[in-house]
């Protein structure tokens, strides 16, 4: 019985205060978007590549399907994303060719910074069957491209309410 007083009277005093119930509904329309950018790649073997950083895994993913068809002239079946690095931290583009012919890019993310990661791809450079293997492209933690060329990683910038 003291449970159902006490509820009764939580419930009476919620009703009598409208204007607590008013903030709390604009409070929820606040968004605030996470601290920390990831970084999507796309590839179609040996025939295009996409790289973007952006906050949401689908958007980033999108991005980086995109940029690959245009860089291949390939459909989105062939660009397909394969890898999904969040927090993205310290990343390097490697290529890497096998000793029989085919090359590839392999991404190396998450780094606390350019030491660590400059450590990982001389071991990835190490292997054996590789006959041709280097970072061509760098991103510091906060995506900035800090060394090598290519397209623009960045995602476009959202629609304004003017367009």
């Amino acid at each position: 019985m003291f449970r159902l007083s006490i509820f009764a009277a939580a419930v009476l005093g919620m009703l009598a205060t409208p204007g607590l119930a008013l903030a709390q509904d604009e409070a929820v329309d606040t968004f605030v978007l996470p601290a920390f950018n990831g970084v999507a790649v796309s590839q179609a073997p040996e025939a295009g590549l996409g790289v973007c950083f952006g906050t949401f895994a689908a958007d980033a993913m999108q991005c980086a399907v995109a940029q690959c068809m245009e860089q291949s002239g390939l459909g989105e079946e062939d660009c397909s994303p394969n890898l999904w690095c969040y927090p993205h931290g310290w990343v390097a583009d490697i290529f890497m060719q096998h000793s029989e012919g085919p090359h590839w890019h392999k991404f190396v993310c998450d780094q606390q910074d350019q030491v660590s990661l400059e450590a990982i791809v001389k071991t990835e450079c190490a292997k054996d069957y590789l006959t041709s293997c280097e970072a061509v492209r760098i991103w510091d933690n906060d995506g900035q491209q800090v060394f090598g060329e290519g397209a623009d990683p960045q995602l476009p910038a959202p629609p304004t309410a003017e367009e």
